[in-house]
């Protein structure tokens, strides 16, 4: 089910960061998306999801972990674009989503919410979800950037 226009209030950037930082030190698990429990990358992102608006827009289908590589497609930023609002990567603020690949001819297979100018929220494998440097190694890796639906500027 997409999400439209009759989407819930605008809420500041602030409430989205808020809402980040509330999954932070919840244990990796793939495909999960639970805040305390397990969460994936894009686990975390559909967590923020549902405690700003309630609900996710759709539920993604079960993924390998090599999901990108496999497919050979855009599959995030396709599923980003689907249910939030594509912005410039030199235009990101906090509270955005970053997308990033691990190499130039892979599609994106990372996301994230930016804290601040130099820190993201992410969950990774091989550790709980955690505010880090957004370093010039990510920086590097940036793919698309995203604000949520209704977000206030």
């Amino acid at each position: 089910m997409p999400f439209t226009d009759a989407s819930p209030a605008a809420h500041p950037a602030g409430a989205v960061i808020a809402a980040a930082r509330a999954w932070i030190g919840t244990p990796y698990h793939h495909q999960a998306s639970r805040r305390g429990i397990g969460a994936d990358c894009l686990g975390l992102v559909r967590g923020v999801f549902r405690d700003l608006y309630g609900t996710e827009p759709e539920s993604p289908p079960a993924y390998s972990r090599d999901w990108a590589e496999a497919a050979g497609r855009e599959t995030l930023i396709e599923a980003a674009r689907r249910h939030l609002v594509e912005i410039p990567l030199d235009g990101v603020r906090p509270g955005d989503v970053l997308l990033f690949r691990f190499k130039p001819h892979l599609p994106a297979k990372h996301v994230a919410i930016l804290a601040s100018p130099d820190t993201m929220i992410h969950a990774m494998e091989g550790g709980p979800a955690a505010e880090v440097a957004l370093g010039s190694w990510w920086r590097r890796r940036r793919a698309a950037a995203f604000t949520f639906p209704g977000t206030i500027r």
